[in-house]
């Protein structure tokens, strides 16, 4: 690929982002989380990639879209890094697959099974997508200190959103519900789409990502007869991202990092 003055995707050059980014998917709630930054300012919004840049604790922080799913999460998380950021928080949505695991509940991934292709192309399948431990526990701790009811363990990560929702209609059908009995065996939290990708791509690109997200709906809860209300409101989930970005960035500081 010949040589470009911005890159490709996100149409960004460095100085336009900071070393943290937050990685929500859907380009919409970007100025939303960006308000939460001091100074914040649109950058470019080119395709699923929607860019702002701000502040926190002085620190220059950038929030990006990613879209949906690892491809575009890969995407973005390697452009942003190419302009000069080494630190990701992924926040978004997801939906539960613990029981205890209830609609408007937050997640904070420790890790992720590799149930996609993305993160192929970075690792053999040997290798754990694993969450940075530092900002994990960030995240963690930002979510209890906001009163909020918090999971922390392993998410399960797809590429088809449907494979998950109506498993039946497709000709796999009788691998996904083996494997999403795993799942349920295993004790896995919640299911979603990215941080599998953007956790392999981290460690291949020397760089931290850690996850949070807001449980939409738990079919497992609904399957059961359990009872549950719909939430799909990702304001506490951006809050804990913020909050946890801010725990880190003094800790970084502490650390002279």
């Amino acid at each position: 690929m010949q040589a470009l003055s911005r890159q490709y995707h996100i149409n960004c050059v460095p100085g336009d982002v900071g070393r943290y980014c937050i990685l929500p998917g859907d380009p919409e709630r970007v100025a939303a989380i960006a308000a939460l930054l001091e100074d914040a300012h649109p950058v470019v919004h080119n395709r699923e990639f929607n860019v702002w840049t701000g502040t926190l604790l002085g620190e220059k922080v950038t929030v990006c879209s990613t879209g949906i799913g690892g491809p575009s999460a890969a995407i973005a998380m390697e452009e942003l890094h190419k302009c000069g950021a080494d630190t990701f928080v992924r926040t978004g949505t997801c939906g539960g697959i613990d029981l205890n695991v209830q609609s408007g509940d937050i997640v904070v991934a420790t890790g992720a099974i590799r149930f996609e292709h993305t993160s192929r192309e970075y690792a053999p399948l040997e290798f754990p997508a694993v969450a940075d431990f530092e900002i994990a526990a960030c995240l963690a701790k930002a979510a209890k200190t906001l009163g909020l009811p918090l999971h922390t363990g392993i998410v399960q990560c797809k590429d088809s959103f449907y494979g998950q929702h109506s498993p039946e209609a497709s000709p796999v059908y009788y691998e996904l519900k083996q494997k999403w009995e795993s799942w349920k065996r295993l004790g896995v939290k919640a299911s979603e789409m990215e941080s599998a990708a953007l956790f392999v791509v981290a460690a291949a690109l020397g760089c931290r990502c850690g996850s949070c997200f807001h449980v939409v709906w738990n079919q497992e809860r609904e399957a059961a007869g359990l009872d549950q209300k719909m939430s799909e409101d990702t304001s506490a989930s951006v809050r804990v991202a913020v909050e946890g970005l801010k725990l880190l960035i003094e800790e970084d500081r502490k650390a002279g990092t």
